[in-house]
């Protein structure tokens, strides 16, 4: 298929799109067939609970391998051979990871678009297995480098596929706090994984079983995904109509045969013109209309950017190396006080979960951000004025003020609690960004910014702090995060509210800012005209 027939059928499908609001708004009887839907997606069902349950299970293995390296590298000492790892031993342990993720999520979504999302999971949770296991057993270096490389695979693979399952599965009303769902699974992984640091920091061979415990999850959602069932929007581009009917009547268990039929007929309309160019166009087509179809590439631009700024903020270097940190600046229990990082990123992202849909993604950011820059800077003054009778270097063994080594402390939480409140959710809410038949392509694409992201600066940490100082280091970090804020406030629209094939239209003519809140006020006046009708018909 050519790029101009590909572009054709893109402009039929927002046709399509435009005529499905058509069909929503046009009454039958006193209820139109959007509020019909809009009544099947008010009951959300224990299936629905139990299945994103188990899908966040994902989060937390994501979550505890982030958090578990970290005391694993200041208890490991000469058990792969070195009496004590170099910094540069580090960086490759803590960065195989990052690739083995980076290279597993850039291959997640279009592998899930042949074989659905559940067997996709499966395979992330089997590599998981085998690789928390080969950590558990080995005795070098490289051994170790390579069992992280192959744990991040399957980490890298879980981070794409999972928010993209719940998306699929979710209410509209109720789709961001179910992928923030993930997340809190993310960082109480990571509250997890310094809780049992903790426990294991004084065991002699302790670190073992710190990594080895991570099969354990993983495992149990090997299980739990056996009775769980595929996407119904991938069984509807797979032709199975009859098992997609039954998946949303377990998901809606509450509404009527109408409504289900109902919901399946629009879901069907929605995604028949993603059907028609998915089965009409080869892979290599598809991934070429990432950046020559404008809806499609901004759509990428947003997805990529907001991976990569939650990336660049240097969160994650917290969450590798905050032992390490606060055992160089003076805390005497630096793994109980790396604790107290993971516990604010864990409260503050069930602050997300409570509003992210009811604020919305764009609100939260702009308002969030801000806070990440001021924590950001006050580590910044702080390591100036802490360090300036070591030469602005950190060394191990000097003696620090107690009192600027709280206010790094502080600045550290404020940033965390900024950070959990926006960036560390909204941009895994980056599914919904993509029309079906480029959404696993997206989310791939998107994914692996992150992961290359969380590369570039797992890598590059200490290298960093001890080229530019722990100051530079952190005002370096503190820019990239004013430039994300600038870069949320342009370019960043608001999806709450809209449904999957809704959200694609909002980029027709830019990055959707405006369309985007002209599109969430006119289904509000139609849900509004709808209760209005249906208070009449009681009457």
């Amino acid at each position: 298929m050519t790029q101009s027939s590909f572009d054709e059928k893109r402009q039929t499908k927002d046709k399509t799109q435009d005529e499905l609001y058509e069909v929503r708004a046009n009454a039958a009887g006193d209820i139109s067939q959007y509020a019909a839907v809009a009544e099947v997606e008010k009951h959300t069902t224990w299936f629905v609970w139990l299945l994103v349950a188990c899908c966040t299970i994902s989060g937390l293995l994501f979550g505890y391998d982030t958090g578990v390296i970290s005391g694993t590298l200041v208890t490991i000492n000469g058990d792969l051979g070195p009496a004590q790892l170099s910094d540069g031993q580090k960086e490759f342990i803590t960065s195989a990871t990052t690739l083995g993720a980076l290279l597993g999520g850039l291959a997640a979504g279009a592998m899930s678009d042949w074989t659905g999302r559940r067997p996709a999971l499966g395979i992330a949770d089997i590599i998981f297995v085998g690789g928390a296991l080969g950590q558990a057993v080995c005795h070098t270096v490289w051994s170790m480098i390579g069992c992280r490389f192959l744990i991040g695979i399957g980490v890298g693979v879980a981070s794409c596929i999972a928010p993209l399952y719940i998306q699929e599965l979710s209410p509209t009303r109720m789709r961001g706090r179910m992928v923030v769902l993930n997340v809190v699974m993310i960082t109480f992984g990571q509250v997890v994984a310094y809780g049992i640091d903790a426990g294991f920091a004084n065991v002699s061979g302790g670190w073992r079983w710190m990594v080895g415990l991570g099969t354990v999850p993983a495992g149990i959602q090997l299980i739990c995904l056996a009775f769980l069932p595929e996407s119904p929007r991938i069984l509807i581009r797979k032709g199975n109509i009859e098992a997609a009917h039954r998946v949303l009547e377990r998901v809606y268990s509450e509404a009527t045969a109408e409504q289900i039929d109902l919901q399946l007929q629009v879901l069907r309309t929605s995604v028949q013109q993603s059907i028609d160019i998915a089965n009409s166009t080869t892979f290599f087509e598809r991934f070429n209309s990432m950046i020559t179809v404008p809806v499609n590439r901004r759509a990428l631009i947003i997805g990529c950017g907001m991976q990569a700024y939650q990336q660049l903020c240097g969160f994650n270097t917290l969450m590798y190396y905050s032992a390490s940190l606060f055992q160089e600046i003076g805390f005497n229990q630096p793994t109980a006080v790396g604790l107290i990082i993971s516990g604010t990123n864990f409260i503050f992202t069930l602050f997300a979960l409570k509003y992210i849909d009811i604020v919305g993604r764009r609100k939260i950011m702009v308002f969030s951000a801000p806070g990440m820059v001021f924590g950001l800077t006050l580590a910044s003054i702080a390591f100036h004025y802490m360090t300036q009778h070591t030469g602005g270097d950190l060394v191990s063994g000097a003696s620090y003020s107690k009192s600027w080594s709280a206010i790094v402390l502080l600045s550290m939480i404020i940033f965390v609690a900024s950070y959990a409140t926006g960036l560390g959710n909204v941009p895994w809410q980056q599914g919904e960004l993509f029309g079906l038949e480029v959404r696993g392509i997206g989310t791939s694409l998107s994914t692996a910014t992150n992961w290359a992201g969380n590369l570039l600066i797992g890598s590059t940490y200490l290298s960093l702090m001890a080229k530019i100082t722990p100051a530079g280091a952190f005002g370096f970090y503190a820019g990239l995060c004013l430039l994300g804020w600038l870069f949320c406030l342009f370019c960043f629209p608001e999806t709450a509210g809209l449904s999957l094939e809704e959200v694609q239209s909002i980029f027709q003519d830019g990055f959707g800012i405006r369309e985007s809140q002209r599109m969430r006020n006119k289904k509000r006046e139609m849900k509004m005209q709808q209760e209005i009708q249906a208070g009449r018909g009681d009457t």
